[in-house]
């Protein structure tokens, strides 16, 4: 499989810890990787044999073996493994050996080890060594000191504008300082080149020094993350020089913040990682609103936001079965556990249940379902002491309906499309958002490529899909209102959730159906749908940037919630809004409601 250096370094963005870098360098690390398919059944390498590098699954499924034949794990997408050999003597400790066909990306090892010695994010993520319990990260009890980047680039006042934006341009850095005898004079930014160089029609040859922001803002060392951001979102400004007796000693961008953010998310990864029951999780995923506002606060858009928290729920999920696996025993055949709803398309917030299922190989028997009752309960409790409560429709792997065998489950969606009766739509939008966790991916894979193409095949079930998808409309009023809930505990108010987030979940699913797509996170399947054709580039366009506003809005009342010391929800009192932010709003939904129009009348191509 051919993949490109720009397919790689996308997918890089979405495995910890190389969402943590840099752009620049990512497309670098991109381009010194090799994509190598691997056969089912294949040995990648054996016990004792020299790495060629860190092995990342980017499709299929590998299981490793210890040295003496027993299985140590079976990996998924986006795990790396060979990292505890390369990082003793650069042999391999284990077995690796493809479970299905896949396709595996290698760092080299000289490339790993730079990274693990430049970036403290690499070596936290991949060193075994690090303290049972780290303390926790935020900004507000950071030193700058920590988060800056030491050594920054400088220049003289009399550097050329040319000189100065080659410096960054080599560097890969967007700011320059400019000093002089040592003192910090000023600093210049890509932005200052674009909007004063370029847009000016100033002459290359112009000094650093006409177009540099003079004395601007410094922080010290000493002073916390919280400074920094504050200071930021202040002055509209994305990077601060840092200074210690007048002396530049650093500096700290926007990117150093996310960056930071990042890794706090792969601390509680790696702690649930090593946890070794649900009570040492549960201290773990406590720490999830603290995290949801330092992510938000840090700037991050709502789908790397929520993609962060929903990793960590996956973290969660795998360390249970792990864990049940343990005082159960080894499953009798295999098994896979998916999760649906926000879980599953990636999308968890502040307020999370589960939704879950367990699909057993055909080959179980009736004296193998007790195990796999156990198990489920196991992880669904485990789950529930984690924050992520019991689904109140029953919607879970502990529920004999959502623990079935393969074939069971090719017959629920067989009869759900051939007969769409209104049950059988509710449960087929729930269950075409089912994404694997742990297990054997391979059970899925099939089932859920023939579904989608049995479900496209029958119109009239397509039909009463879409129909299901318009029962969740957006709140809008007469006269170019907004309209809230008229009664009950949350009268006066919006659900952003049910009103503004699902209606346009809904429209990804059904985009996804018509085009066959199998990914289920709903931004991802908005931009498949236009890449495919059944979503035209400017309904494209316009949906994503009202989904992102709604999703944002979302995000940005849960966290206000959080900070005042309340749970957060999902309903929001538009009096909170200022005028400029409602209209927004409602123009927002706006655009999804003449979306399930377009989807209404079969013109889904043409929003």
């Amino acid at each position: 499989m051919a993949l490109s250096p720009d397919q790689i370094t996308r997918f890089l963005k979405s495995v910890h810890p190389y969402d943590a870098l840099p752009v620049e360098e990512l497309a670098d690390i991109a381009a010194r990787i090799e994509a190598r398919e691997i056969a089912k059944g294949t040995v990648i390498y054996h016990r004792g044999t020299r790495l060629p590098g860190l092995f990342i699954i980017y499709e299929g499924q590998v299981e490793i073996t210890d040295e003496n034949g027993a299985v140590v794990s079976h990996l998924g997408l986006r795990n790396s493994f060979g990292e505890r050999g390369l990082m003793r003597d650069g042999r391999a400790v284990t077995t690796a050996t493809a479970d299905a066909p896949s396709v595996l990306l290698i760092i080299p090892s000289d490339l790993f080890s730079d990274l693990l010695k430049r970036h403290v994010v690499v070596a936290k993520f991949f060193n075994r060594a690090r303290p049972a319990r780290p303390e926790q990260q935020s900004l507000a009890t950071t030193r700058v000191e920590t988060l800056m980047a030491r050594k920054p680039a400088t220049c003289t006042p009399e550097t050329s504008v040319q000189d100065a934006a080659c410096l960054m341009r080599d560097r890969g850095i967007s700011s320059v300082c400019i000093t002089q005898r040592g003192a910090l004079r000023g600093i210049a930014t890509v932005r200052d080149l674009s909007g004063k160089v370029v847009a000016g029609a100033l002459p290359p040859t112009t000094p650093v020094s006409q177009i540099m922001t003079p004395d601007p803002l410094t922080l010290s060392p000493g002073d916390i993350g919280s400074d920094v951001l504050h200071a930021m979102l202040e002055r509209g400004i994305g990077h601060i020089p840092i200074t210690e007796g007048g002396r530049l000693v650093g500096i700290v961008t926007q990117t150093d913040l996310t960056r930071f953010q990042a890794v706090s998310s792969a601390e509680l990864v790696g702690r649930i990682a090593q946890a070794g029951s649900a009570t040492e999780m549960a201290a773990v995923t406590a720490e999830i609103p603290n995290l949801l506002v330092q992510l938000v606060a840090a700037g991050n858009r709502h789908e790397i936001v929520t993609r962060l928290i929903t990793d960590i729920a996956d973290a969660a999920t795998r360390r249970l079965l792990a864990l049940a696996e343990r005082d159960l025993g080894p499953a009798p055949v295999p098994y896979l556990w998916l999760a649906c709803g926000s879980q599953g398309r990636q999308e968890q917030t502040g307020v999370s249940d589960q939704d879950n299922c367990l699909m057993l190989d055909d080959s179980v028997t009736d004296a193998d379902l007790p195990y796999f009752e156990a198990l489920a309960k196991f992880v669904s409790d485990g789950l529930d002491s984690c924050g992520y409560f019991h689904c109140p429709g029953d919607m879970m792997a502990t529920n004999p309906r959502w623990r079935q065998p393969v074939r069971v489950w090719r017959d629920y969606f067989n009869g759900w499309i051939a007969k769409p009766n209104p049950e059988a739509q509710m449960l087929a939008s729930v269950m075409f958002d089912l994404r694997p966790i742990g297990g054997r991916f391979e059970l899925f894979s099939d089932l859920q490529a023939e579904t989608l193409r049995a479900a496209r095949a029958n119109s009239i079930f397509v039909a009463h899909m879409i129909s299901n998808s318009l029962k969740h409309t957006p709140p809008l009023g007469l006269l170019r209102g907004i309209a809230t809930i008229r009664s009950g505990e949350h009268r006066n108010t919006l659900d952003l959730k049910h009103n503004g987030v699902v209606p346009v979940v809904d429209l990804g699913r059904i985009y996804s159906l018509q085009g066959e797509l199998t990914g289920v996170n709903t931004r991802a399947r908005l931009k498949a749908a236009e890449a495919a054709g059944v979503l035209s580039p400017s309904g494209a366009r316009d949906l994503l940037d009202a989904y992102d506003l709604i999703a944002e809005t979302r995000l940005n009342h849960q966290v206000k919630q959080i900070r005042n010391g309340d749970k957060p929800d999902n309903y929001l009192a538009p009096s909170e809004l200022s005028d400029f932010e409602r209209s927004h709003l409602r123009d927002a939904f706006v655009v999804v409601k003449t979306m399930q129009s377009a989807v209404g009348h079969g013109k889904g191509m043409l929003g």
